[in-house]
């Protein structure tokens, strides 16, 4: 079989908003092209559009990180999360496309652990920032193949063929209940500890506990990234049906994000959609 890409294009859009009820936004996101340089084309961070490396296989790179913490420490927390993930891939591009299947599973789990301890590092030198943590879920594709990296309760979903599924777990109180089948679905949805997170980069102690995934995509797959002020505010039917309309990636985004805030808003929300075509 061919190892050249299938996918001809990615449409690919980003938006992240503060919603109707918190202070401050402390998401932040990533869309990226990987090339011989890393070529932002969304964010929520100030960076330059380009940063450079030294490899010439093109992939497609997507962040989400909610951010936990009081005062300023879950923008923090996010923001080391994103720019650590971002260093990691500009140091090593020289050999990153050299590896296969779960080696790049191994190097992303690496560079979470890496952003876990540089949380941890900068809570300790400010203790202001005590505490603070971040979700983090990740989707890296190269070729025919999705690797993602996921910890916390934002969420990963692949919309293929008018179904959506939910690839990553929520690393949360109530969704341990919930895989343990202790409780079901629609219990979890109204547990007043849901939002209680298990597994975080930084937090309370250290040590993190990243989720992977590697799936083969196929033509016309979408990928939905995002926090859970959207998956919160709108229902999993709600955001299927959204995302197997013909909107661009970019505007559906942002109608996601409408949607959430139309809904009460109650968190900060963002969302990522890339969509694979032939």
């Amino acid at each position: 079989m061919s190892s050249s890409p299938i996918f001809r294009r990615v449409q690919v859009g980003g938006a992240t908003d503060r919603g109707r009820v918190r202070e401050k936004n402390e998401d932040h996101f990533v869309v990226a092209e990987v090339t011989r340089a890393l070529h932002v084309q969304a964010s929520s961070l100030p960076q330059p559009e380009m940063l450079f490396g030294d490899a010439r296989v093109r992939g497609n790179l997507f962040i989400v990180a909610d951010g936990m913490g009081g005062h300023n420490a879950g923008e923090q927390a996010s923001w080391l999360a994103v720019v650590t993930i971002e260093d990691m891939l500009i140091n090593t591009l020289r050999w990153f496309f050299r590896l296969t299947g779960d080696a790049i599973l191994t190097e992303f789990q690496s560079a979470v652990r890496a952003a876990d301890e540089r949380i941890f590092h900068e809570a300790a030198r400010q203790p202001a920032l005590r505490g603070m943590g971040t979700t983090l879920t990740m989707a890296y594709v190269v070729n025919r193949t999705l690797f993602s990296v996921h910890v916390g309760d934002s969420r990963l979903y692949v919309h293929r063929n008018t179904k959506m599924y939910q690839l990553t777990n929520d690393h949360t109180l109530v969704g341990e209940l919930v895989r343990s089948n202790a409780i079901d679905a629609e219990a979890a949805a109204r547990h007043p500890m849901r939002n209680v997170i298990t597994n975080s980069v930084g937090g309370d102690k250290p040590g993190v506990n990243p989720e992977v995934h590697k799936v083969a995509l196929e033509p016309y797959d979408t990928l939905l990234l995002c926090s859970d002020g959207l998956t919160e505010m709108v229902a999993d039917a709600e955001i299927a049906e959204l995302l197997a309309g013909d909107e661009e990636p970019q505007e559906l985004c942002e109608k996601l994000i409408a949607r959430a805030n139309d809904k009460g808003g109650h968190d900060n929300i963002t969302a990522v959609v890339a969509r694979f075509l032939p």
